[in-house]
């Protein structure tokens, strides 16, 4: 069985979508409720045993930094005001270590499958390894862990990788990429905007994925052959081509409710959901 113990998530990019307060607030660092959203992420991932979160940013990403970081002068004056509650808001996870990749914005390559395969140096062939996109998450009301669900099922159903499909409305499904299953129930393809009838799922991709270490083999081929969409290089062409190997994907419906800070719309959506669902202040 390959262990996973480690994270890739993605969270360079300007932000466009959220000009112009991007321009000072890091993607990452858009908060749902009181917290950044990518810190949503990184309690999910350590929920699942992950020890190894590799953040690929760029600039200097300080606001992320210093949000992972120990403020021992902050932390004392808690201390000495008894306010143990957020001491224990503002200390890093335990026993786990943070690494921080820079993505080259200028160097001409976009898309999904430039951050990961910024990684492939840090991963083992007998490895399996998260990959999240850092604007995004999907909570769980019932306390549980997305990332370690889908953990659970690649092991369950003997799968060489995952993703997770976030179910919606079927009459909305034209909008979206929707993942379509083989008659086995794995991943088939993903069709974008389909027609009514042409795909079996109403799960649309949520860009939550395990890998396993040799899928960074593919990584390599497809940015040798510069092979694109639209312009960008896409993960899931990659993903298309570990199945059309043979490889098993499997597809775990979320169970999370979808809460994402990239678009305003969403992210004010986002924010009044969590806040009626917690009454979190």
């Amino acid at each position: 069985m390959k262990t996973c113990t480690k994270a890739i998530i993605a969270v360079a990019g300007y932000g466009t979508r959220r000009l112009p307060i991007s321009k000072a607030v890091e993607k990452c660092m858009v908060p749902l409720l009181n917290r950044p959203i990518v810190d949503y992420v990184v309690e999910d991932c350590v929920k699942a045993g992950v020890k190894d979160i590799y953040f690929v940013v760029s600039g200097d990403a300080r606001q992320l930094r210093n949000y992972y970081e120990r403020d021992m002068e902050l932390e004392a004056y808690l201390e000495r005001k008894g306010k143990n509650d957020l001491l224990s808001q503002i200390t890093p996870p335990a026993g786990v270590t943070f690494h921080y990749i820079t993505q080259d914005l200028s160097d001409g390559r976009y898309g999904t499958t430039i951050p990961v395969w910024l990684c492939r140096d840090y991963v083992e062939p007998d490895e399996n390894i998260l990959v999240i996109m850092g604007d995004q998450t999907l909570y769980r009301l019932d306390g549980g862990s997305e990332m370690a669900d889908l953990i659970k099922l690649v092991e369950d159903t003997n799968s060489d990788a995952g993703l997770v499909g976030n179910p919606i409305p079927w009459e909305q499904i034209g909008n979206f990429g929707i993942v379509e299953k083989d008659d086995r129930g794995f991943y088939k393809r993903i069709v974008e905007h389909p027609r009514d009838g042409e795909v079996n799922t109403n799960l649309n991709n949520s860009s939550i994925y395990l890998f396993p270490g040799t899928f960074f083999d593919l990584l390599d081929k497809q940015v040798d052959e510069k092979r694109t969409s639209q312009g960008e290089y896409l993960i899931i062409d990659s993903v298309n081509d570990l199945v059309n190997q043979g490889g098993k994907v499997c597809v775990r419906e979320a169970t999370g409710e979808y809460l994402e800070c990239g678009s305003l719309g969403n992210w004010v959506k986002s924010n009044k959901w969590l806040f009626e669902k917690t009454q979190i202040k």
